[in-house]
């Protein structure tokens, strides 16, 4: 018992150590854990940071498309393959290799 030193028989470096090591690797809130939901909370950010900027591109357009007529019927055409009563559509589809 000698050869243990002084600082180990204290109670509460015992007591503190003890919680320590419960704080950071047993606990349901430990430091793996915190990492992991720190880590998984910038990924969130940078989406948000990703669809802003795609809702403030998809803001622009509409404005676009609202005040142009010309550019609307381009987008109909193109996006939804949207064509006039007297006209024939045909949509060419290149084979992939």
């Amino acid at each position: 018992m000698d050869r243990i030193p002084k600082i180990f028989k204290n109670f509460y470096f015992v007591t503190g150590f003890i919680f320590l090591v419960w704080m950071l690797f047993l606990d349901n809130n430990d430091l793996i854990s915190q990492l992991r939901l720190s880590s998984k909370y910038n990924d969130l950010l940078e989406e948000k940071e990703y669809y802003q900027e795609k809702i403030k591109e998809v803001e622009l357009d509409r404005e676009g498309l609202m005040s142009d007529e010309e550019l609307l019927e381009k987008f109909a055409r193109e996006r939804y393959l949207m064509k006039q009563a007297e006209e024939d559509l045909f949509v060419i589809v290149k084979k992939e290799k």
